[in-house]
């Protein structure tokens, strides 16, 4: 409680699920977890407000609308933010971060409140590095730092901003589980068809796949630009019949998809802790990953899943296979990271970091000792 034994009022910014990914859907999670929390009062403030009448339809027009958007929402600050103690603000990388989280920044300090700078991205390291004389600056106006990986607080620490870690979370009890005694070859991907997330490398890996296993099939989910280029080339290597593109689905409807898979799939080439493994290992599906950023932080060779080197489309269809045609391996994988995600990635183990962080930025003096270069 706050001195005034007030609720704490915690009132988090960032991205709607009007904009799907992990940070969004991480977000609306937390929102309606604090919600039940007593001693707090949460609120969300959307940085991609929708305009009301005749105004929706510049948020249509490229450009005018990223000028439009973030007047409405500085608006949206101004008004909202002298309401709440703590400004708890999601964010990305690059211009991302300097249009969503930064102004919500300036604008809480503004009036005196404590900021919670809640960090996802796994471009860290090369945002920090490129934007070194102003990223690093705009962060430290952050009371804390808070990203959902230990390997973020070592990219952090090696910029000289002390950060801590609380771990993303799912709701177990939303995916269906069953155990995968002998893996059917059926794959799931399932990031976004942006570059970073390489889901090229699947279709490739995939293409080796069937030639080997005649009746496999890969489900593809997610949006972005790379689809165009993914369809060709699953039709270039002659697999077009057998990839089926889902598109972008709901949080719900993606729970529904973990189940008609037997295999996960993932092969980005730079990550932070991908909400998906985290999901994949509630449903019981045994995982083949890269071991890109955060993920070996995340999951253990041999023990919870198959990593294999980024951008090597063989050794990622050579481990798919194993998890297919060895005898119990695809089952004790699931098993073992089903458990490391009881243990880890739950709210009953992640809403004591929450709780106890808001605590104490609104119960004692903060002490800036992270502001020293």
């Amino acid at each position: 409680m706050t001195p005034d034994s007030r609720p704490i009022r915690v009132l988090l910014v960032g991205p709607s699920l009007a904009i799907l990914g992990g940070q969004s859907v991480q977000l609306k999670r937390l929102l309606d977890k604090l919600a039940q929390v007593p001693g707090i009062d949460v609120g969300f403030l959307a940085v991609n407000p929708a305009l009301p009448g005749p105004l929706a339809a510049l948020q249509r027009i490229k450009f005018v609308r990223t000028v439009v958007t973030s007047i409405a929402y500085l608006f949206s600050l101004l008004r909202t933010v002298p309401r709440y103690d703590v400004i708890h603000a999601f964010s990305a990388s690059y211009w991302s971060f300097v249009l969503a989280p930064l102004p919500a920044m300036l604008v809480a300090r503004l009036f005196g409140k404590r900021v919670v700078l809640n960090y996802h991205s796994g471009e860290a390291e090369d945002h920090l590095t490129r934007w070194r004389r102003t990223a690093i600056p705009s962060m430290r106006l952050a009371h804390r730092i808070v990203v959902p990986s230990a390997y973020l607080v070592d990219v952090f620490a090696r910029f000289g901003l002390p950060a801590m870690a609380i771990h993303n979370f799912v709701d177990v009890e939303r995916f269906p589980y069953r155990v995968r005694t002998t893996p059917r070859p059926v794959f799931l991907s399932n990031r976004n068809l942006q570059g970073l997330y390489n889901v090229a490398c699947i279709v490739r890996a995939f293409a080796i796949v069937r030639r080997a296993l005649p009746d496999a099939r890969l489900l593809v989910a997610g949006f972005g630009p790379e689809r165009p280029h993914l369809e060709a080339l699953a039709a270039e290597h002659g697999v077009a019949d057998a990839v089926e593109f889902r598109g972008k689905l709901t949080p719900e409807a993606m729970a529904q998809l973990y189940d008609e898979a037997d295999v996960y799939l993932n092969s980005p080439d730079l990550d932070n802790m991908p909400l998906s493994l985290i999901e994949a290992s509630a449903a019981g599906l045994p995982m083949v990953t890269t071991n890109a950023g955060g993920i070996p932080y995340m999951v253990s060779e041999g023990v919870t899943a198959l990593l294999v080197p980024c951008n090597d489309h063989e050794a990622l269809a050579a481990a798919a296979l194993r998890v297919v045609r060895e005898p119990g391996l695809g089952a004790g994988l699931a098993a073992r990271a089903r458990a490391h995600c009881l243990a880890t990635y739950t709210w009953e183990v992640t809403s004591r970091d929450w709780r106890a962080l808001y605590a104490g930025l609104t119960t004692t003096p903060w002490r800036e000792a992270h502001v020293a270069a």
